[in-house]
C-alpha cells in the first residue's frame, strides 16, 4: 500500500515504475479521472510533434486539395498570405523566384 506523506507525495512501487518506464527525473502526467488519481509518463515533445504529422498525413492522403477558386474567401486570404510570405522569405534568401 502506498501512503501520500505530509507534502502530498508518494512512492511509486518498483514494478509499476518498470512497468511504465519511469526512471529517476521522468515526467509524469497526474490528473484526476473518476474519482482516480492517474499517473501516465509524459509524453516528450518529439512524439506529439510525430503523432500529429502522422495524423495530417493520413487525413490528407484520403481527399484532393480544394481548387483555390473553391475556397471560402477566409480560406483563400490565409492560402495568399501563406504564399506571400513564403515569396517574400525566398527573396530576403536571394533564391530564385518562379511563381
Amino acid at each position: 500500500m502506498v501512503v501520500v506523506d505530509s507534502k502530498g507525495r508518494i512512492v511509486l512501487p518498483q514494478d509499476v515504475r518498470e512497468r511504465l518506464g519511469l526512471d529517476a527525473g521522468t515526467a509524469v502526467d497526474v490528473r484526476e479521472e473518476d474519482g482516480r488519481a492517474v499517473v501516465e509518463p509524459e509524453e516528450r515533445p518529439e512524439d506529439i510533434i510525430e503523432d500529429l504529422e502522422r495524423r495530417i498525413e493520413d487525413a490528407t492522403a484520403e481527399r484532393e486539395p480544394t481548387p483555390g477558386d473553391e475556397l471560402d474567401p477566409d480560406a483563400r486570404n490565409h492560402v495568399e498570405t501563406i504564399r506571400r510570405g513564403a515569396s517574400d522569405a525566398r527573396n530576403d534568401r536571394g533564391d530564385a523566384t518562379d511563381e
